[in-house]
């Protein structure tokens, strides 16, 4: 099985790279500058022409959107319990990716392109105060559902994975999350698993060499 996953620093692509390395995958990335326009040139667009990332290549075919990819994952490597081996857990899992990929994803957005929600002159700073009322509305959720737990759901599996990726995207817009100390344990506990550190690892390489190719990312 040939497995190819296009990823681009800071997204949640970082999702999958973390499931395959935890499942034992062997895959090929390549690495996209998501800054640079090339998620729109029209040989991805033939690829994905949601021009976004992640996209997980399976023999030829790809497979987008990152609760499917993580599906795909959990089904090929059952040995690594991504999702869990019980089938009741299972499901709650896919319920925690969905929420996190149709909610929290979306309410992260305003802080990085405003633009995308109002084009209104000086809208921008209205913009992200509405949307960072309804993400920490978010996190005290999650925050609750950590209340005395390591993981989401007993042990490691890749919900665990996408909430870093959504809390950690949350910091680095420098928001005040220290109302949530479950969510920021959660999080300084996982910057320390072996996965996270490789993924985490490979984006500041990549960053680096963008920045000396192209244009920097911010």
């Amino acid at each position: 099985m040939k497995l190819e996953l296009y990823y681009a620093p800071k997204t949640c692509a970082l999702v999958p790279y973390v499931a395959l390395t935890e499942a034992g995958a062997e895959f090929t990335v390549h690495n996209m500058n998501s800054r640079s326009g090339q998620l729109k040139t029209p040989e991805y667009l033939r690829l994905n022409p949601k021009h976004k990332v992640p996209v997980l290549v399976i023999d030829g075919e790809p497979l987008t959107e990152n609760v499917a990819i993580q599906i795909w994952i959990h089904r090929n490597f059952p040995q690594a319990r991504l999702l869990t081996a019980d089938p009741k857990l299972e499901i709650k899992a896919i319920s925690l990716m969905a929420w996190f990929a149709s909610t929290i994803h979306p309410h992260l957005t305003p802080n990085a392109r405003p633009e995308n929600y109002c084009d209104l002159p000086d809208s921008a700073e209205a913009v992200k105060r509405v949307g960072n009322k309804l993400l920490f509305e978010d996190f005290r959720i999650a925050d609750g559902l950590l209340a005395g737990r390591e993981f989401f759901l007993g042990h490691f599996t890749t919900p665990d994975a996408y909430f870093f990726w959504c809390f950690r995207r949350a910091v680095t817009f420098k928001l005040d999350l220290s109302p949530f100390t479950h969510c920021m344990a959660h999080y300084e506990r996982l910057q320390q698993r072996p996965s996270i550190q490789k993924v985490l690892a490979h984006e500041k390489a990549v960053d680096a060499e963008f920045a000396r190719t192209l244009q920097p990312l911010n």
